[in-house]
């Protein structure tokens, strides 16, 4: 059982509340009559929140006379909303996490009452109803079978062909409508520079992870402090039997397979770093090759069966990613309603999660960022707007697009969305199959709809469509960024990485014009998408790139082109001598060169034929027409390498809007 308690300042201790001492209401509380003014603190933007709880945020650390003006006589509880971390005091105080409380106790029909009376008091700041969110999926989960085959792949997971979403090869039976390179472009970085490391970890904040998953299970984060099943807080850390994350609805461990779960957090976490290279279903992002080399998933659970998705537990979600050693939390949930602005969201509902997401980002769990990243997904309204959390201005929120290329006609756009990825869309044609949703690992216990849509079950893997399974490919090749950084020895301040991950990515305008076309012969209007999907589509080789601090060129696929290189070797570049151009084969194969590239009049010449990603080093005289050295008196050797990512297209921006 649960122990209510409250806070005694003075003696810095916890008493349990085994009474409440019966008085007058009107002597415990303050009279409301000033009411304009006392709901100026009442956060409730809808309808939508749990009934038997409210969140107060406190001026300063209740003293205990505070406590016992709440608690007596209202028979309310008092506990702590989050529990605090040995060592991350000053943390916690500085982002207010230590004045959060969590009230319980009193009847459904008194919430209002009870919230106008504690925001009487002049020691809270604010009163905010626990809001619900809502998973940014239609939570439609198609189970898919294991025939395919891994022939050709990069690695020897058999359903990694069907994961257009990583290398989208423009394969129609996808959908007729499929446009080669729609992808995260990622082949290439697990080829030749990363696939992962251990010591990354992304937390999933959503349903529960199924960490006994085939292939989620050598990959699941382990609490090395917490015994599993033993029902005792091994680590002191307040939460029992936190072996592989925490259920925080439920208050337990993690769980995944209750009547109304869909396999939600299972399906994300797959995305981000289901295990490659292991013979079995299908490949993450940031899985790692086979080695044990993955990044690892922590699950924070924050939605089970038909429970959860409230503020309160979402935060505790979120600051127990912070706590235990989550670099990336992943988090494919938000509001549907809209918000006029970052303060009218705070002012009506978001101050709880926005000081806990703080907290997180302020936490250091890596040895490359003095800090961590925070990844939303946008949400699936159709809105021209994002969905708060995400839509805050220093959150990455995520828009999806189909291997069309072209927004998923449920997905959110326009302010608040910073960047897009591959979240699948089921009304493309011919509508034959599901393959052009987003393939992942789901629990074979929840109820699957497959061919004639009969709720089955039994399946290990399963699309689903939604900026939900577009937030994951985010967050996994952040992770896949911070594991190359890590293996370079790199180091970079937070606000930097953030703005490198966002300009870490590929124009999409050029395809929003005319109108997209469904299996069913309706059509949608992409003139409104026209620069409303954030930075464009992220591109994994791009922002490891960005991670070497090698400038990155886009060349189209077929063509024979001249490439500006006065941006790398000044302006000057057209009157420089040039020593050569050097290409390792590996590179060459990546991006089909049948030619060796070359340089004339200060312009790389280069001929792709296949859509990849690789690097070329151009070496250049600095100071006159000859290398010096030996009998010589001439310039110094200057190279620079270039990162060179073949397209059938090219942007004159370089990808960034």
């Amino acid at each position: 059982m649960r122990n209510w308690f409250r806070v005694i300042q003075s003696a810095a201790a916890y008493f349990l509340i085994s009474s409440c001492v019966a008085v007058e209401e009107a002597q415990v509380l303050p009279d409301a009559s000033g009411e304009s003014q006392v709901m100026t603190k009442v956060a409730k933007f809808n309808d939508s929140y749990d009934t038997g709880s409210l969140l107060v945020k406190f001026n300063a650390v209740p003293s205990e006379e505070v406590v016992e003006r709440i608690v007596s006589g209202n028979s309310f509880q008092l506990e702590k909303l989050f529990p605090s971390t040995p060592g991350k005091e000053e943390l916690e105080a500085r982002f207010g996490l230590d004045r959060w409380y969590i009230v319980r106790g009193f009847e459904e029909s008194g919430l209002d009452a009870a919230a106008r009376k504690i925001a009487g008091l002049a020691e809270v700041s604010l009163v905010q109803y626990n809001h619900l969110s809502s998973r940014n999926s239609d939570e439609r989960l198609y189970g898919a079978d294991t025939k395919a085959s891994a022939d050709g792949q990069m690695f020897n997971d058999p359903l990694l062909v069907d994961q257009w979403h990583y290398n989208n090869t423009g394969n129609a039976s996808i959908t007729t409508s499929v446009r080669k390179g729609a992808d995260i472009n990622v082949k290439d970085v697990w080829a030749q520079l990363t696939c992962g490391d251990p010591d990354i970890i992304v937390a999933v904040v959503d349903e529960g992870v199924k960490y006994t998953h085939p292939d989620l299970a050598a990959n699941m984060w382990v609490n090395p402090g917490e015994v599993a099943g033993n029902g005792i807080d091994d680590d002191g850390n307040g939460y029992v039997d936190d072996v592989h994350g925490y259920n925080f609805v439920d208050n337990g461990p993690v769980t995944w397979g209750k009547a109304g779960d869909s396999g939600h957090g299972t399906h994300c976490a797959g995305t981000i770093a289901a295990v490659n290279n292991n013979g079995k279903g299908v490949a993450g992002v940031a899985g790692g090759s086979g080695k044990n080399d993955g990044c690892r998933i922590m699950s924070c659970q924050i939605f089970s069966g038909d429970r959860g998705g409230d503020v309160g537990s979402s935060v505790r979600a979120i600051k127990y990613a912070a706590d235990m050693g989550a670099s990336i939390i992943s988090c494919s949930f938000g509001y549907t309603s809209a918000f006029a602005s970052d303060n009218a969201y705070i002012k009506s509902q978001g101050s709880a999660e926005i000081d806990a997401i703080h907290y997180f980002e302020s936490s250091q769990n890596n040895t490359v960022l003095n800090g961590n990243i925070a990844v939303f997904a946008a949400g699936n309204d159709s809105h021209p707007y994002a969905h708060y959390p995400g839509a805050f201005h220093d959150i990455i929120s995520v828009t999806a697009f189909g291997p069309d290329y072209l927004p998923a006609e449920y997905t959110n756009y326009g302010p608040g969305c910073n960047i897009s990825a591959p979240g699948g869309e089921s009304k493309l044609p011919p509508f034959t199959t599901y393959r052009a949703l987003v393939l992942s690992t789901v629990p074979s216990e929840v109820k699957a709809y497959y061919d004639e849509r009969l709720a089955k079950t039994g399946f290990d893997y399963g699309y689903m469509q939604g900026t939900s399974m577009a937030c994951p490919h985010v967050s996994g090749v952040v992770a896949l960024a911070l594991s190359y950084a890590k293996k370079l020895g790199k180091t970079f301040d937070r606000e930097d990485f953030k703005d490198m991950i966002v300009t870490s990515a590929n124009d999409m305008d050029q395809y929003l014009n005319g109108s997209k076309t469904f299996y069913n012969g309706s059509t949608m209007s992409l003139a409104p998408y026209y620069h409303k999907l954030g930075t464009g589509s992220i591109d994994a080789w791009r922002l490891m790139m960005k991670v070497e601090g090698t400038p990155c060129l886009t060349a189209q696929i077929g063509t024979k082109q001249w490439l500006d290189l006065s941006p790398y070797f000044g302006t000057a570049s057209t009157s420089l001598t040039y020593v050569g151009v050097e290409v390792d084969d590996d590179d060459s194969e990546a991006l089909g060169l049948v030619e060796t590239p070359y340089i004339q009049y200060g312009r790389l010449y280069i001929h792709p034929t296949k859509y990849g990603s690789g690097k070329v080093t151009v070496r250049a005289v600095g100071g006159g027409t000859e290398l010096g050295g030996g009998d010589n008196v001439g310039g110094m050797d200057v190279s620079c390498e270039i990162g060179i990512i073949s397209r059938s297209f090219k942007s004159s921006n370089q990808g960034w809007l």
